[in-house]
C-alpha cells in the first residue's frame, strides 16, 4: 500500500512525512512518500494534502501544479481513494475560502472558511497551541481517541460546515472551532496531527488503517 503526501510547495512536509512514515512502519501500512509527481498521486492508495499559509495562495499553488491537482481530484472523486487534508489542506476541501478574497475551494465538504472570532476578546487570533477535542460524531479515525484528548492548532481561519453531520469534532475557543470534518472517503483535520503527540499519531495510524 502506498500513501502519498502531496508536495505542492505549500505544506509542512518534513514533520508530516516522519510521523506518517513512523505510523505506517508500526502498523505495517506500506510505504509513505512525499511527491510532486502526478503519476505517483494517481496510483497511491491514500492521499494526504498538507497546507500552510493563506487559502488563496494554497489553492493557486495546488491548481498551478495542474497534473497533481487533476490526479488528486480523479483519485478522490472518481476512484474513492481515502483522503486526509491537514490544516489549510483541510480548509481547501470547503466550498469557499473567505481569507483576503473569495476563493473557490474543492467543494468536497459544503461550507466556507472564515476568520475565527472568539467571543472573549482577550483570546488571541491566531488560535495557537493545545486544545481539547470534542467529538461530535463517531468515526474510525477516533478509534482510541476520546473527548478531552488534545491536539495542536496554529490557524486564524476555520471551516463552518453546512451539514452538521460532516463536522466530526470541534474545540471550544470562546466559540466552536471545527477540528475534524469528513464524509465518504474524505477526512480533514484543522490541527496538525504530526505535532499532536500521542493523540495525533494515533489518528494518523487510524487513517492509515481505515477501510471506508
Amino acid at each position: 500500500m502506498l500513501t502519498a503526501i502531496i508536495d505542492y510547495e505549500s505544506g509542512n512536509l518534513h514533520s508530516a512525512h516522519k510521523a506518517f512514515e513512523r505510523m505506517a512502519r508500526e502498523g505495517n501500512a506500506g510505504d509513505v512518500v512525499v511527491t510532486a509527481d502526478a503519476d505517483v498521486v494517481a496510483r497511491a492508495d491514500r492521499l494526504v494534502l498538507p497546507g500552510d499559509g493563506a487559502f488563496p495562495s494554497c489553492m493557486a499553488s495546488l491548481k498551478g501544479h495542474s497534473g497533481i491537482y487533476d490526479a488528486m481530484v480523479e483519485a478522490v472523486e472518481v476512484q474513492g481513494r481515502p483522503f486526509l487534508g491537514i490544516c489549510v489542506g483541510m480548509q481547501l476541501m470547503a466550498s469557499w475560502g473567505r481569507e483576503y478574497e473569495d476563493t473557490k475551494g474543492l467543494g468536497w465538504i459544503e461550507g466556507e472558511v472564515t476568520k475565527i472570532t472568539p467571543a472573549d476578546p482577550t483570546l488571541k487570533v491566531p488560535h495557537m497551541g493545545w486544545n481539547d477535542l470534542i467529538i461530535d460524531h463517531p468515526h474510525p479515525v477516533f478509534d482510541g481517541i476520546k473527548t478531552g484528548d488534545h491536539t495542536y492548532f496554529v490557524h486564524s481561519y476555520h471551516m463552518a460546515v453546512t451539514d452538521p453531520a460532516e463536522r466530526l469534532a470541534h474545540v471550544d475557543y470562546a466559540g466552536d472551532v471545527t477540528a475534524v470534518i469528513g464524509r465518504d472517503t474524505m477526512l480533514g483535520m484543522q490541527f496538525h496531527p504530526e505535532k499532536s503527540q500521542a493523540t495525533g499519531l494515533r489518528m494518523i495510524a487510524n487513517f492509515l488503517s481505515w477501510r471506508p
